[in-house]
């Protein structure tokens, strides 16, 4: 019960097809007493497809948190100053994401968000899902993985035989994870067996 009244972020990007798994765990988060609000990407809200649509994902997050998502980049610039979290998880984090985030463009509510967050030296933690992660977005997986306060939910190759830079996290350890980030630790193993 580490996390029970504990400010929790959670950013959505989009990587809409691991959505499921990550309104299960926002369910948890809830269960556990975490106070979570979320961060909607641009991507995410106007998303339309075969996994569902934004404005149903939006509902979704409402209905579990019981708060209404940040959706704007000046609704999320003032997370640091006002000290919104105590820890914020990008949760799914495509490739894109943290391709920028690794490169420092701040163009969306969920950048801005970890952004803001980051300046306050607490604890970032991120949930990647991209098809790429071993491809042309590794150098941002690297330079990530270096950054102080900083942390991942183990991840690993979801199916190599067909997709070999593929890799995905492990969306059912986002929990320990954060209890992790929290006391300022790495959760191990981080890259883990594919699934």
């Amino acid at each position: 019960m580490k996390l029970n009244g504990k400010k929790v972020g959670i950013a959505l990007t989009g990587s809409v097809c691991t959505f499921t798994k990550v309104f299960d765990e926002l369910e948890r988060l809830v269960l556990e007493g975490a106070v979570v609000t979320t961060i909607i990407s641009y991507n995410t809200a106007d998303s339309v497809s075969r996994f569902g649509c934004g404005k149903d994902f939006i509902q979704r997050a409402k209905q579990i948190t019981g708060r209404e998502p940040i959706m704007t980049i000046p609704d999320a610039e003032p997370i640091g100053p006002k000290h919104y979290f105590d820890v914020l998880a990008i949760f799914p984090c495509t490739g894109n994401t943290m391709a920028k985030f690794a490169n420092g463009i701040t163009d969306t509510p969920v950048l801005m968000a970890a952004k803001s967050h980051m300046r306050n030296q607490k604890p970032l933690v991120i949930s990647i899902s991209t098809n790429d992660a071993l491809g042309m977005n590794l150098k941002s997986l690297a330079k990530l993985i270096n950054v102080r306060n900083i942390y991942f939910v183990p991840f690993g190759q979801d199916a190599p035989e067909n997709k070999a830079a593929s890799m995905v996290a492990h969306t059912d350890l986002l929990i320990p994870t954060l209890e992790h980030a929290l006391d300022g630790e790495q959760i191990q193993p981080m890259v883990v067996s594919p699934f």
